[in-house]
């Protein structure tokens, strides 16, 4: 292929891929990229661990990809459709942030190995240390 056949590829009408571009368009699309990347990311951690997993990226991903969109409909396309698509859509992805870093502030951490247990382990599943010093014993005073 020519550098002439090249640049009609991606040249047409006078616009570049026929698209006549402007920051909103620019906008939608990054919606679209950055809302679909989000699968990719979860199809790469479900393969990593063999598992299904939802990883706080795709919350993330999910989360700017809508407001993205939302903003792409409210201020560019102003269809009501659009609108009420993305218009809350983004409350359950802020609500599944907020439980992960709540489950993984009260995880543990094992002083030898690093590992993070979850918060009712009293020992670390790899190492076998002790995830909490001892606690004495309360003495109850009989009168």
């Amino acid at each position: 292929m020519t550098m002439d056949g090249l640049h009609h590829l991606l040249w047409f009408d006078g616009k570049f891929l026929g698209v006549a571009w402007n920051v909103w368009k620019i906008i939608g699309w990054s919606a679209n990229g950055v809302f679909s990347a989000r699968f990719l990311v979860q199809w790469y951690a479900t393969e990593k661990r063999r598992q299904v997993v939802v990883p706080p990226m795709f919350w993330w991903l999910s989360l700017a990809g809508s407001l993205l969109f939302l903003a792409y409909a409210l201020f560019y396309e102003k269809d009501s459709v659009f609108i009420l698509a993305y218009a809350f859509n983004w409350l359950p992805y802020c609500r599944n942030l907020i439980i992960h870093f709540r489950h993984e502030k009260s995880r543990l951490t094992c002083p030898h190995c690093g590992l993070k247990a979850p918060s009712a382990a009293n020992f670390c599943g790899q190492c076998g240390s002790p995830l909490r010093a001892a606690q004495p014993a309360v003495r109850l005073n009989a009168p």
